[in-house]
């Protein structure tokens, strides 16, 4: 094991400078699996987020008025020096959130490409229309603009992959953005806006607040009351989020809400077993459970529910857990102490109340086994509950329509999967699942730039990427042209 060697602190952006927190104040986040200090971080208060929204707003109109393909080369270049620290970033990731390496080398790759997609787009997200107008003569125009000042609150499972679910989209429209780091990550998220700092954005354009633990409720409530901030966007818990999205309606703010899940796969009769054991083993247990995509619960057809309980159980019982600075460590730990309990008990109470533990179900330390759990019913707590870590449940029905009632019998609507021969039997289950997205024979963890990225439900609304995630950060606004033969109006001289 290796010891945490504590970062330098971590300082506020605002302005263009890196910045102490009023009155010197920091803190400091710990290594969940050493438990030694990971990151030391300036602990901002109300009046540095006033400073930075303001840092946001005074910057807000020369950048909006920058060329399309200025802001698209700027961002090009952030993801250029992005990859170049590549290794800096894992590291910061393994030692603020525990995620092994290839864990922090993926969110370096997806944030890249997410930047490299939201600059391609510099033209498209402001592209309006043309509307026919009843009126004759008149030029009927319906047109996309920055809506100004964005507050983006991103979390720590990970860290730098969802700074793209807000950041490059919001910033190559013309907006300016305060970004909020999470209290668990914050040397990583300050690595992310140095690479689009050193990319040369201008002063203010992007600004980074972080912020002590228990000030949170604080600095959230400064930045989304603030008059120039126009848009939310929040990625965490629906217990949070619900809380953020209250905040944002009282100021008549719209809020883009990426919150929880509890992500069914459908394994029907005629599945390729060998696939969809993959696949969800995947979906379960990647950076240890603790993804808003994770694969929770698995709902099989009994007629191959044993053989499909075996090979996962099998597979889950391979699966290395513990340091995650070892190469051969595929789960690192747990975020904190209170996961491992909550997750324990989570287990504790489906095998109490009938629940077969097929797999793990045990911690060492701050590590908490792949688990996989068999004939859970609705009675016990991990049916509904995310469980926001590597426990996969299983629960056995009769065909596929039993299979979609017993999929959406739950709060969140997040993403889903689908795994037969049968094509257009799935696309049907499809239409029907009651969430954001569904995958046909693939994983529920899994995301691109491009495409519309959202759940339903209590998994929040609005979405993030593609097309749909650029309109968020845009205003539409209708203008007209009178022709040449003035309107006549009833009221007149």
């Amino acid at each position: 094991m290796t010891p945490t060697t504590p970062s330098p602190l971590q300082r506020l952006m605002i302005g263009g400078s890196w910045q102490q927190a009023a009155g010197h104040r920091t803190y400091e986040a710990y290594d969940p699996y050493t438990g030694a200090v990971a990151s030391r971080a300036a602990a901002a208060d109300t009046s540095d987020v006033v400073r930075a929204v303001e840092a946001a707003e005074r910057a807000r109109g020369p950048w909006a008025r920058l060329a399309p393909s200025e802001r698209r080369r700027l961002l090009w270049a952030a993801a250029e020096k992005l990859e170049a620290r590549a290794r800096e970033l894992t590291e910061a990731m393994t030692a603020e959130m525990g995620g092994p390496a290839a864990w922090g080398a993926h969110n370096v790759k997806v944030l890249a490409e997410k930047i490299r997609y939201a600059a391609s787009a510099a033209h498209e997200g402001l592209t309006g229309d043309v509307i026919p107008s009843e009126a004759t003569g008149r030029t009927s125009l319906a047109v996309r603009k920055p809506v100004g000042v964005v507050a983006s609150i991103v979390p720590w499972n990970a860290p730098a992959l969802l700074v793209g679910a807000s950041v490059p989209a919001a910033l190559v429209l013309g907006n300016t953005v305060v970004m909020k780091a999470s209290e668990q990550t914050p040397r990583t998220h300050g690595l992310v806006v140095e690479c689009f700092i050193e990319a040369g954005l201008p002063d203010g354009v992007l600004n980074l607040i972080t912020n002590a633990p228990e000030d949170a409720p604080a600095t959230v409530d400064a930045l989304i009351a603030h008059p120039a901030v126009r848009r939310v966007h929040f990625t965490g818990s629906t217990r949070v989020g619900r809380v953020i999205g209250e905040k944002a309606a009282s100021h008549l703010k719209p809020a883009v809400l990426e919150l929880g899940g509890k992500a069914p796969a459908i394994v029907l009769a005629d599945a390729d077993l060998g696939h969809a054991v993959g696949a969800v083993g995947f979906g379960a247990f990647a950076n240890a459970g603790q993804g808003c995509l994770s694969t929770e619960r698995v709902v099989v057809d009994r007629a191959v529910a044993d053989e499909f309980t075996r090979r996962l159980a099998a597979l889950a019982a391979t699966i290395t857990c513990g340091d995650p600075r070892d190469p051969g460590t595929v789960l690192g730990p747990v975020v904190g102490r209170d996961t491992v309990s909550r997750l324990t008990g989570l287990v504790r109470d489906a095998v109490g109340a009938g629940a077969r533990l097929l797999a793990g179900g045990t911690a060492t330390g701050p590590c908490f086994a792949a688990t996989v759990l068999a004939d859970v019913a609705p009675g016990m707590r991990v049916y509904r509950e995310e469980s926001f870590g590597p426990v996969v449940t299983v629960v056995t029905v009769d065909g596929p329509e039993e299979a979609l009632r017993v999929a959406n019998d739950n709060d969140y609507g997040l993403t889903s999967a689908i795994f037969t021969r049968d094509i257009p039997l799935a696309l049907t289950l499809a239409r029907r699942m009651n969430t954001g997205m569904c995958h046909i024979n693939g994983a529920t963890l899994d995301d691109e730039p491009q495409i519309p990225f959202g759940g339903v439900k209590n998994s929040g609304y609005g979405k993030s990427g593609g097309r749909a995630g650029l309109e968020e950060f845009t205003e539409l606004q209708w203008i007209t042209i009178e022709g040449p033969e003035s309107p006549r109006y009833p009221i007149t001289e």
